[in-house]
């Protein structure tokens, strides 16, 4: 069995808003199906980080579910900023159960056990805005996260988030201090593309290795994160 990861699937079959007019996406959904399956087997485990669909509520998100729950594998989905049908817990839950939805699972103030480590992560927000609005948003964004590190039933923590926690520029302390606190040691992002990837950091600081998932610049193919 292994934990894979990827984010930004933007699917779009309950809407009109597909992603091939934008360079690299051309015959995404058919590339990523085929990918994914290539890489993942029936009893793996796949986190996507963010950006799971353009749908705008339940109803709409149906026909993406549908793919998804048609890929290999457990999915384990946190939110991105574009996952406007996101809603509470007990309302995504019970749209699963509605329709028969048995491979998919929620990541949001909780974590997941997936062999010898737990899964944790919360979306995130912008940290280089001194807008109030997205001060407010950061702050429970990080309790969102340290409830999810919390949470976690094995010693080894893998942090999965939507936005980057890092930057050429400078980091996010307040994730930062959260990731040293419980001693996390790999985290995962997505929601860069285009040139905004090019220039992500990604590597090692401080001993916590750092990287990008987005779909376009793992060229729709789930990453390995690790075997167990």
């Amino acid at each position: 069995m292994s934990l894979f990861a990827i984010a930004d699937t933007h699917l779009s079959f309950g809407t009109d808003k597909p992603m091939d007019s934008f360079t690299g996406w051309q015959d995404y959904t058919q590339r990523l199906e085929k990918n994914w399956n290539s890489v993942v087997d029936k009893n793996d485990d796949v986190v996507i980080a963010g950006d799971i669909s353009w749908a705008m509520d339940l109803a709409q998100l149906k026909a993406d579910f549908s793919f998804l729950e048609n890929l290999n594998g457990h999915k384990i989905i946190l939110k991105g900023n574009h996952d406007y049908w996101w809603n509470t817990v007990s309302k995504m839950t019970a749209f699963l159960a509605e329709n028969d939805f048995q491979t998919i699972d929620f990541l949001y103030n909780n974590s997941i056990k997936c062999g010898p480590v737990s899964v944790c992560g919360s979306r995130g927000w912008v940290f280089d805005s001194d807008d109030e609005q997205d001060v407010k948003m950061l702050s429970r964004e990080v309790m969102r996260i340290e409830r999810s590190l919390q949470s976690a039933e094995c010693e080894e923590r893998i942090l999965f988030l939507h936005y980057p926690p890092v930057s050429q520029g400078g980091c996010c302390r307040q994730i930062t201090e959260l990731i040293e606190k419980y001693s996390v040691k790999r985290c995962f992002f997505g929601h860069l593309h285009g040139d905004a990837a090019r220039f992500a950091f990604e590597g090692r600081v401080d001993g916590v290795d750092y990287k990008l998932i987005s779909c376009d610049r793992l060229k729709f193919t789930p990453y390995l994160v690790l075997k167990y």
